[in-house]
């Protein structure tokens, strides 16, 4: 009997089976082609099931979508060249905006490395700069190690994409290292005692504390202790985009909306008011500081995993710094019994009145065929259960979904809010009907952002996923245009021709819904929500309320 030989494409698949990876986004190549023949061909039950794509980048927006979702790297695998530098875009999203992901690229043989051939390109350097870990294998011995601390570095504070280079020759080579087993996380105690004990006598002490949510607090033991935390306090909450979800329907009076792009927002008229702003797993770039504490007065405590990035906007006066559900329960006791002062929530009562009143619909007229964003989003809000996971693409409806549109369970609402990244709504519909598949998903995008990822259309059709990708159809980039109108009295560079979304839909094999007049909205999305399978709802929007709507915008998003 011939014993079988194994390889270094061995290793790395079992490497992602000791890692307990379900799933594999990508597109074969020559260069890495015995790792594809591997997944494909394995008779380990626990093997990943391999998503072949239509592009490299929406793989890696597909990977970031399972990381944002489970808290654990999805993971991507594409070829030498383009295959790995199409990556690019997904990686960098993912790493500014905290999401776990490993990415596995093939590349020339060793000998090849200092030549000018064949897509002999230098890819740990090209990642270096936007990834947490950029390694490129060298001994077929050390592949097992190299991606065990890949996994390591993207799934540790802050989250968020590895990068790993495997030459042709390596994945092809004899290994005879075992492949390193699922290592556990180093475990986080609390923050110090004594520091909760000093939080809850300062919260206390204060006229109108606030908590600002962020994305390291939307994992599932955290916002338990969140909820246990308000539910007792009914401390005011305001979350960033990322941080969405983690208030539920029972605590909605203690949620003060989110914060992010505009200002003048109940949720910013409560930071600038509040003597005592305690961030909770907050990061910089889901709203910079010099956005919601321009003056610098105010007084910060930091809750967090890691420690904070300090500027001159955010300069907290204490830091928590542990596993962040274990510091909420040991503050908890010492807050029992707590009361707001009365002036509080006079004003806060005044701030929640603003609230429910800039989410009311106009009416729609007989003849209207364009939708206000907000009548769409109340259509939306009617049937978007707390269980289903909405994905939000980038433009003008971005900022009226995450001013607006309510959730109530964490990671099911997502945004790109670090890079704004064109593109992500379909491909992380994808991933979050894989691992939620008996749920409706729900992905949005405008009409210029549909076409950046649209080709994966097909991918959905083919794994015959319940998702309805909503089209908020105007002809231009609008989020540009608005912008630019404001700025100089006029928009250039954002108009583009029709696209028959309906027949595009169909040609995929998707479904495909237009709505023709505004008041047929409810009946239009009614259908869509029924189908099985991918659907495509094309509609038209009115965005000329955003004049308005960019008065409120903040100054470095119009630069």
């Amino acid at each position: 009997m011939v014993e079988e030989k194994y390889y270094g494409a061995n290793a790395i698949v079992d490497s992602l089976i000791n890692h307990d990876v379900k799933y594999v986004f990508g597109i074969p190549g020559a260069k890495i082609d015995r790792v594809f023949e591997v997944l494909e061909h394995s008779k380990n039950p626990k093997t990943p099931k391999f998503i072949l794509t239509r592009h490299e980048q929406n793989a890696a927006f597909m990977a970031a979508g399972i990381g944002r979702i489970t808290g654990k790297p999805g993971v991507v695998l594409t070829t030498s060249g383009p295959g790995a530098s199409n990556l690019a875009t997904g990686l960098v999203t993912a790493t500014a905006e905290g999401d776990p992901v490993l990415a596995i690229s093939g590349q020339v043989q060793r000998t090849d490395l200092l030549r000018l051939t064949h897509q002999s390109m230098k890819n740990a350097a090209l990642f270096a700069p936007i990834t947490k870990y950029s390694a490129e294998v060298q001994e077929p011995e050390n592949i097992s190690e190299v991606i065990a601390n890949a996994f390591q570095e993207a799934e540790a504070a802050k989250q968020g994409a590895s990068f790993v280079s495997v030459p042709q020759d390596v994945t092809d080579a004899e290994v005879k290292s075992d492949v390193i087993e699922l290592l556990e996380a180093p475990k986080l105690g609390p923050a110090s005692p004594i520091e909760s004990t000093l939080l809850s006598q300062r919260i206390k002490g204060a006229k109108l504390p606030v908590l600002l949510l962020g994305m390291r607090a939307s994992d599932p033991d955290t916002t338990k202790a969140i909820r246990r935390l308000i539910s007792e306090t009914h401390l005011p909450v305001v979350e960033t985009f990322q941080g969405a979800g983690i208030i539920p329907r029972e605590l909605e009076d203690d949620f003060f909306g989110r914060v992010g792009l505009f200002r003048n927002q109940p949720g910013d008229q409560l930071l600038k008011k509040s003597d005592l702003v305690i961030t909770i797993g907050y990061d910089p770039i889901e709203y910079e500081p010099r956005n919601w504490n321009s003056d610098r007065n105010a007084n910060i405590v930091v809750i967090d995993s890691m420690r904070a990035e300090i500027d001159k906007n955010y300069q907290p006066e204490r830091e928590l710094v542990g596993d962040i559900s274990q510091t909420l329960d040991f503050l908890l006791p010492y807050m029992k019994g707590y009361s707001m002062p009365e002036e509080s929530k006079e004003y806060l009562a005044s701030l929640r009145k603003t609230l429910q009143k800039r989410d009311t619909p106009p009416e729609i007229t007989k003849d209207q065929v364009k939708n206000h964003p907000l009548n769409l989003i109340q259509a939306l809000q009617d049937r978007v259960t707390d269980d289903m996971t909405v994905t939000v693409d980038v433009g003008s409806f971005y900022i009226w979904m995450a001013r607006h549109f309510r959730s109530y369970e964490p990671r099911h609402l997502l945004f790109s809010n670090g890079m704004q990244t064109l593109g992500v709504a379909l491909p992380w519909a994808i991933a979050a009907a894989l691992v939620r598949p008996n749920t409706k998903i729900v992905s949005m995008s405008g009409d210029g952002g549909f076409m950046f990822s649209s080709q994966d259309l097909e991918t959905a059709v083919r794994l015959g996923l319940n998702i309805v990708h909503i089209i908020w159809n105007d002809g231009n980039y609008d989020m540009v245009k608005f912008q630019e109108e404001m700025k100089y009295g006029d928009s250039a560079a954002v108009k583009f021709g029709p696209i028959d979304f309906v027949k595009y839909a169909e040609s995929f094999g998707a479904k495909g819904y237009r709505v023709e007049k505004a008041a047929d909205l409810e009946k239009v999305l009614d259908k869509a929500f029924k189908e099985k399978g991918p659907t495509i709802v094309d509609v038209p929007v009115d965005y000329s309320y955003n004049q308005s709507l960019g008065k409120t915008l903040l100054d470095d998003q119009l630069h």
